[in-house]
């Protein structure tokens, strides 16, 4: 099946105006039970409840019944069963999870999509592809600032973009690219699948659920025609300077040398995306002084330090390396810190009576993510500072599982000797 994606991709890569008329087929029991393999167990159940083990206990005659239902047009997908996490301190995020049967269709179909749009993103397009992440994209903006000619910074956000995604426009998308009604419809039944939430049913009109295995290759295809190609063509066209864009499933951060392309880059933005149901968040979206003459220029103005903007939950500034050459430097945003630092308290507040040893076990793991993601070039105190206060949460909720003291900092840090939590340290080298 390899193989058969590879030669899809090939084609899709050679002729970016062939239209794919026969790929339904793809979608069969060989691929259903690669996907099935890929999933991961203990993962939050849909409506129907079940689970991968369940599902596997009757694996082949699940698996076939699902291919004949996909064979005969009959197949339609669950409500996806609606959860939430926390955004940030003051809101919650949504997410759908589908049915387990429904998570191996989507994960069938974005193999299929990916073969051949992979070859149409572009470039500067990060979020959610194969062989590409978040510290990539932060890379690629720092070369882009630092040895650029960039003077000014759009800080774009779209409001509530999965919850407004325009399902003819995304159908009318797709057809540029895919003529295969088979397709078509199964897409379509997953975009009106709905949600259900303690037994009511709602339908979905708009939008691509959070938490679908298909929806973050769906926003790309998305914002691949709304957003990527109007920039690239129309846009940096127009633009007397240089222009440039980064983004991130729908956090993007555009780039330019004159203060005036910026300004009517920003006022045509709204436009472009109104046509297609989205809107820019006014109180998050600004331009601002950006650049490695930002700090010169404001100071001769009489104003204060250049602003700052927050990308993929770091906080972007101004600075200087050791020699004192323009750097572009980044840290936890406070927003991300206060939001990571509450979630570790709830952990730690509910967790503190498991056993002592899968206590400490979960509490590295969840550092070394942190680590892992945050510990990047110039954010070496933030992430100190993640841990230090992790350690003095554990030092006080674990001093409260019973009426009397449990640790004394003594015997607390000899504890902690012993389990080996690990220290911060820096993973991603932004200039690596």
């Amino acid at each position: 099946m390899e193989t058969k994606l590879a030669r899809i991709a090939e084609m899709a890569k050679a002729d970016p105006k062939l239209r794919f008329t026969s790929i339904g087929h793809f979608i069969n029991a060989q691929t259903l039970m690669e996907s099935h393999r890929k999933m991961k167990s203990e993962k939050a159940t849909g409506v129907d409840g079940v689970t991968k083990e369940a599902y596997e206990a009757n694996l082949e005659a699940n698996v076939e019944n699902l291919e004949k239902r996909l064979r005969q047009k009959s197949y339609r997908p669950q409500p996806a069963s609606r959860t939430y996490i926390p955004k940030d301190e003051k809101s919650m995020r949504t997410l759908g999870i589908p049915a387990y049967e429904d998570k191996l269709v989507q994960d069938a179909l974005k193999n299929v999509l990916e073969a051949i749009y992979e070859q149409d993103f572009m470039n500067f397009s990060y979020g959610f592809r194969p062989g590409r992440s978040m510290h990539d994209a932060l890379k690629k903006l720092t070369v882009i600032i630092e040895r650029g000619k960039i003077n000014y910074v759009v800080d774009a956000d779209i409001k509530g973009f999965f919850n407004h995604v325009d399902h003819e426009w995304l159908m009318k998308f797709l057809n540029l690219r895919i003529g295969d009604p088979n397709i078509h419809r199964l897409v379509r039944r997953m975009l009106k699948a709905g949600i259900q939430e303690d037994g009511e049913f709602e339908p979905t009109e708009e939008g691509t659920p959070q938490g679908s295995v298909v929806s973050p290759i769906l926003a790309n295809v998305y914002l691949h025609y709304v957003l990527d190609i109007w920039f690239a063509v129309a846009v940096k066209k127009h633009c007397k300077g240089q222009a440039e864009m980064v983004r991130f499933a729908d956090d993007f951060v555009c780039c330019f040398q004159y203060r005036d392309d910026a300004e009517r880059f920003y006022a045509a933005l709204r436009n472009r995306l109104s046509k297609f149901n989205l809107s820019i968040a006014e109180e998050k979206t600004k331009i601002i002084e950006f650049g490695r003459f930002a700090e010169t220029n404001r100071k001769r103005r009489g104003e204060g330090k250049p602003e700052t903007f927050v990308f993929l939950g770091f906080t972007h500034y101004c600075s200087k390396s050791q020699r004192g050459a323009f750097r572009v430097k980044r840290k936890t945003s406070g927003k991300k810190f206060r939001q990571k630092m509450k979630a570790m308290k709830t952990w730690i507040r509910f967790n503190r009576h498991m056993e002592q040893e899968e206590f400490l076990r979960t509490i590295r793991s969840k550092l070394a993510g942190h680590y892992r993601y945050y510990g990047i070039t110039d954010n070496f105190k933030m992430i100190h500072s993640f841990y230090d206060q992790t350690i003095n949460l554990m030092y006080k909720w674990l001093n409260r599982r019973s009426q009397r003291k449990s640790f004394t900092w003594e015997n607390f840090r000899e504890m902690l000797g012993k389990f080996k939590l690990p220290k911060p340290k820096i993973y991603v080298n932004i200039y690596g």
